[in-house]
């Protein structure tokens, strides 16, 4: 399938590559077929792109919420994952939404909302973590900053 994208112009997705939320996203319940993009020149990949299949123009940056928390372990009930299938612990990604706003030193990520995939079977889900352990709007730009600088 080749989709012409808002962030990486014309791309090819390969069938295996298609991630499918059988529930929607939070506020896109309708938007239910992704892939994952990457800019291939962005050595270190950080970010990642939850790029719509159904609307080309819709893609989220996404991130794996290790890299900003080292700690991240959501306690998340089993009812919430039904959707992903039979799955194996080390089987799951689990990404978490970037905002990126024009004052960069105010980006952060979404904690409070994992998305959650199931490798085996692409099938995915985005669920809100009870409690008030995990933030909406967690500070990353520092934590980049000195990711990049080497600390």
């Amino acid at each position: 399938m080749t989709l012409q994208t808002k962030v990486f112009g014309e791309v090819t997705i390969e069938e295996e590559k298609i991630i499918t939320f059988p529930g929607g996203i939070i506020g896109f319940p309708d938007l239910t077929q992704f892939t994952l993009l990457h800019d291939e020149d962005d050595g270190i990949a950080t970010i990642h792109w939850l790029q719509s299949l159904q609307e080309p123009g819709f893609a989220m940056p996404v991130m794996d919420p290790l890299f900003v928390k080292e700690d991240y372990n959501p306690e998340i009930e089993d009812e919430l994952l039904k959707v992903l299938g039979e799955w194996k612990q080390d089987e799951l990604l689990v990404l978490v939404t970037v905002s990126v706003p024009q004052e960069l030193e105010k980006m952060t990520v979404n904690l409070k909302g994992p998305i959650i995939i199931n490798g085996a079977n692409r099938k995915a889900c985005q669920v809100i973590v009870e409690g008030d352990v995990y933030k909406v709007k967690f500070p990353i730009y520092d934590i980049l900053q000195a990711r990049k600088a080497g600390e």
